[in-house]
């Protein structure tokens, strides 16, 4: 008798053919074994504030003056 397969799939759509872990639904390289998948939380976003909310709203007012400046230039 086979052991289950890990029931994650592959960059193709296939799925994975690695057996699961045991008493899991994934393979060690899908997240079945104790301590693997990403930490919980984002943050690496967080890490130097260029993704936060401020200064994504910040750079579009910073673009949408550089845009209006560059069209009253175009006009003079």
């Amino acid at each position: 008798m086979q052991s289950p397969r890990c029931g994650a799939k592959t960059r193709a759509g296939a799925l994975c053919q690695a057996p699961a872990t045991r008493g899991r639904a994934r393979c060690r390289m899908h997240g079945g074994a104790q301590g693997s998948g990403a930490p919980k939380g984002n943050r690496n976003a967080l890490r130097h504030g260029v993704y936060t909310s401020e200064a994504i709203e910040w750079r579009r007012q910073i673009n949408r003056l550089l845009r209006k400046s560059r069209a009253l230039n175009a006009e003079i």
